[in-house]
């Protein structure tokens, strides 16, 4: 299979794609939900609140940290995570300016 082709596309179609797949399984938005109703949380909080394996939360957690939605500070042997609000407010910005185009001409079809 081909590489996907990522450098054809602008920054932003780029961002947004990436929005787009974080949003596409549903335990990273259970995850975002339950980070926003607590403020912070540990990674044992969320396996018990999402009800997955470890690992699993680990995998979706990296993801939405990559991406910079989440960020996390080691305390003891625990990793506290909470939304990185800046980034959060970057993200809407651009997701809003995409999603909130109309279609300005008649039916095609």
């Amino acid at each position: 299979m081909g590489l996907a082709k990522t450098e054809m596309f602008t920054d932003e179609q780029n961002k947004i794609s990436l929005f787009a797949k974080v949003f596409g399984h549903p335990a990273r938005v259970a995850i975002l939900q339950h980070l926003f109703n607590i403020d912070s949380c540990v990674c044992g909080d969320l396996v018990n609140q999402i009800g997955l394996a470890q690992p699993t939360i680990s995998q979706h957690l990296k993801e939405l940290k990559q991406l910079g939605l989440i960020k996390g500070n080691v305390e003891g042997t625990s990793v506290c995570y909470c939304i990185d609000a800046e980034n959060w407010t970057n993200m809407k910005k651009i997701m809003f300016q995409f999603l909130d185009q109309d279609i300005t001409k008649g039916n095609c079809c």
